[in-house]
């Protein structure tokens, strides 16, 4: 998945005014106890970061 697709998912999934708070401050137990950012910056795949952020945040099949 390439990053722009990322974060216009995780911002259809948790707004786009609060998805960029949202990547920087919740820590993620799949992630390594990170938060998606840190993720993404330690090279961590963003389709396995989105995953992750799929799976916590509970979101519909449809959105995998």
């Amino acid at each position: 998945m390439r990053l722009t697709d990322f974060w216009q998912r995780l911002a259809e999934a948790v707004g786009p005014d609060y998805s960029e708070y949202w990547a920087d401050s919740h820590v993620i137990a799949e992630l390594g106890g990170r938060t998606v950012r840190e993720a993404i910056a330690d090279g961590e795949d963003t389709s396995a970061v989105w995953r992750a952020v799929h799976a916590n945040l509970k979101l519909p099949a449809r959105l995998r």
